[in-house]
């Protein structure tokens, strides 16, 4: 069993299976129509799978194996579960012919077989993938965090949604959010990891946008992987640091830790997707599909993201594993000591 596993002491939970499965139903509901309303999105349908050697599935830190298979029909051509839709979407703007401020939604569900399983991590995926059209003069750092802004404002609204209707869950997020880049961190915290660094800075603000995932530090080190070619980690911003992505984190006062619940970026243009693949050394990317038609200008430029529906759901309704909210596979042990500790995995 993975030994980060964490068991906090006197774990009870505040509402029974029933309970907890009706309150689901209802923050996803409220949770999806805030979304699309406050940034303009449509829903369409998405893909579980999508064929091999396209370029168009989300390779995350390049190292986690997709689930593929052969199809009949197809000659035997491969596909592969999705790990997310970070560039279908952007395919989608285009053949949907949305314009600037608008975008698109989705409920994506993937596979990410090579995921260590955690109180946070699971077999299955499942998060609202959105994109949305910007300007050539959005792409900058003001544009998004004024995006950022707006989901948090979803994040507090949900938070008063929840305590409504469940009085002994107590609002916990700050007023606002607070914006720190990965090198500030690595200033302020040099002697810690960069999870420890999440961890100090989150337990002070409560809320955080943390910008610049990907790119390179003052150390040589990355804070955390990111592909080459969907965020944009290299763009030069202020202070002489890059990056117009990142991620939203809050403090988790179950688990105790910084808990990320959102991943998002302004995504490459041609010149950026060039220059993040030569540091990535897969400059042969280029040759595939989505990667082509993006260097020959056919996609519009965009920003977009990934939020997590189970994690959401197990931080607002104060759930100490990501299996009390989903139905996935979890290791016999870990089943056996989470009863003991009142934790009831699905």
């Amino acid at each position: 069993m993975n030994n980060t596993l964490i068991l906090p002491a006197g774990y009870q939970p505040l509402l029974g299976i029933q309970e907890t499965e009706r309150a689901i139903k209802a923050l996803k509901d409220f949770v999806e129509l805030n979304l699309a309303t406050e940034l303009n999105l449509s829903r369409v349908t998405a893909p579980l799978f999508v064929k091999s050697g396209t370029g168009i599935n989300d390779d995350l830190n390049g190292i986690e194996r997709p689930v593929g298979f052969p199809v009949k029909d197809l000659k035997g051509e491969r596909a592969e579960i999705v790990h997310s839709l970070a560039k279908w979407k952007r395919l989608m703007l285009e053949q949907l012919g949305f314009e600037p401020g608008y975008g698109l939604y989705t409920d994506m569900n993937a596979i990410r077989a090579d995921e260590q399983l955690d109180n946070t991590h699971s077999l299955y995926v499942d998060q609202w993938d959105w994109e949305r059209v910007i300007r050539p003069e959005e792409r900058n750092l003001a544009f998004l965090k004024k995006i950022v802004c707006k989901i948090y404002s979803i994040l507090k609204r949900t938070e008063h949604f929840v305590y409504e209707r469940y009085p002994n869950i107590r609002p916990e997020l700050p007023e606002e959010i607070t914006f720190v880049h990965t090198e500030e961190l690595l200033a302020r915290y040099p002697t810690l990891t960069p999870k420890e660094r999440e961890q100090a800075c989150l337990r002070e603000c409560g809320a955080a946008f943390i910008v610049g995932i990907g790119g390179a530090l003052p150390n040589g080190e990355i804070h955390d992987g990111r592909a080459p070619d969907y965020d944009d980690w290299t763009t030069p911003t202020v202070n002489g640091y890059h990056g117009l992505n990142g991620d939203i984190f809050v403090w988790n006062p179950v688990l105790n830790m910084a808990f990320e619940l959102s991943s998002m970026g302004i995504r490459v243009d041609p010149a950026t997707l060039r220059r993040q693949l030569e540091i990535r050394n897969c400059t042969d990317r280029e040759q595939l599909y989505f990667h082509r038609r993006l260097l020959n200008h056919e996609l519009p430029l965009s920003l977009g993201g990934g939020i997590g529906q189970s994690r959401l759901c197990m931080y607002y309704l104060r759930k100490a594993h990501i299996g009390e909210i989903q139905a996935s596979l979890w290791p016999d042990e870990m089943i056996a000591v989470c009863r003991q500790h009142r934790i009831a995995l699905l």
